[in-house]
């Protein structure tokens, strides 16, 4: 069974509206408890929270557990690399924000068309087998959202790759954008280490359509809606660890919790997750996972991922006047300042940076459709 990483990109915030106001005193309590349930791989980035996640990560772990204790992964940010004088400094820059003298796994952050600039004309895989031959990198690998043609042609292309991150979860499994399962098998067929991004989709898979729901429950109601996501994931062959994103301690002892007692479905439960599948995707208006990476390159300020979620739990409950999530993005974007979504300027930066592929100002405008226009009467 593979064992549960703790992502660092969703950490608890002191004001959900910054997000490098990292809670220090709640992240301190969920590093404790992940430790002392016998885990240690520890996931972060250079831009995740803004760059905050590094410096949190070393305050909460380097800071307070000796070096031999834990595994840190962190990641080479592909979207601001524009040539090789940029390697060393953000290299060094990491070691210094995690405080350690070398990263048991480094990776090229999100390989995909969407970052190809950087991988096609810097040479960045040259750059980090010289950081592992040089002692400060134990493993280099790389995170992607491509397909499995993708990734088989990097991995053709790039025998030095020893480990991979996919986006892996039952809903994108046979999904025929994001390729799960072929993916899995294509780094399988290469021999390589696999790591899981997404086992709950950003949080689509703990927060179901009651049907779905009542499906799961139906067929064993002492069995959380979030178990089924992890069972599904955490018996893989070929997976080493599954990472989980928590933002506060409740969500991490439940993961926790659902990994250590987490028996392969039956082929009767998968054939449940396939029609759970096929709710959950009639549901879904905006397949989201809030990474943020379309957020940091905003021109306008807009938290797209904010809004979209705000937008989809709107939708699902399928009422075409107020709810509770219209008013929360009414509050959320008049009081805190930030963007609208008829703000958008269709400058389509944020598509470039979406690993779901999703067109990003189109939903905008059907966003502030519903939101400005019908719910509320207002346009900018």
């Amino acid at each position: 069974m593979a064992k549960l990483g703790m992502g660092m990109m969703r950490l608890p915030l002191l004001d959900e509206n910054d997000q490098k106001s990292v809670d220090m005193n709640q992240v301190n309590e969920m590093v404790d408890a992940y430790m002392a349930s016998g885990f240690n791989h520890f996931d972060t980035a250079f831009v995740y929270h803004e760059g905050m996640s590094e410096i949190a990560f070393k305050k909460a772990v380097v800071e307070r557990y000796p070096r031999d204790s834990f595994k840190i992964a962190t990641k080479m940010p592909l979207f601001i690399i524009t040539e090789e004088s940029q390697l060393e400094p953000i290299f060094s820059q990491q070691l210094e924000n995690c405080g350690v003298d070398y990263f048991d796994y480094y990776m090229l952050h999100n390989v995909s068309g969407f970052t190809e600039n950087a991988w096609k004309n810097v040479d960045l895989f040259s750059f980090i087998q010289s950081k592992k031959e040089e002692g400060f990198i134990k493993h280099i690998g790389l995170s992607t959202h491509g397909n499995a043609e993708f990734l088989e042609e990097l991995l053709f292309e790039h025998p030095e790759i020893e480990f991979v991150l996919l986006q892996i979860n039952y809903l994108d499994w046979e999904d025929e954008g994001i390729q799960s399962r072929e993916c899995l098998e294509v780094a399988r067929k290469y021999g390589k280490e696999v790591m899981i991004m997404e086992p709950y989709k950003g949080g689509f898979l703990a927060d179901v359509p009651e049907e779905a729901e009542k499906i799961m429950k139906e067929h064993n109601p002492d069995k959380s809606v979030v178990s089924w996501a992890m069972r599904f994931v955490a018996n893989l062959d070929d997976v080493s660890v599954v990472l989980t994103g928590a933002s506060n301690l409740e969500q991490l002892e439940s993961n926790i919790s659902e990994i250590k007692n987490a028996p392969p479905l039956s082929d009767e439960e998968l054939e449940i997750i396939k029609e759970v599948s096929e709710i959950i995707n009639s549901n879904i208006t905006v397949d989201c996972t809030t990474c943020r990476y379309c957020v940091d390159v905003c021109s306008e300020e807009i938290d797209i991922a904010k809004v979209f979620d705000l937008y989809n739990k709107h939708n699902m409950l399928e009422i075409d006047d107020w709810t509770p999530f219209g008013n929360a993005y009414l509050n959320y974007t008049k009081l805190s300042g930030v963007g609208i979504a008829s703000d958008c300027i269709e400058c389509e930066l944020c598509i470039e940076e979406c690993p779901q592929s999703i067109n990003i100002p189109e939903v905008l405008k059907d966003v502030a459709k519903t939101f400005e226009t019908e719910i509320y009467g207002f346009e900018n």
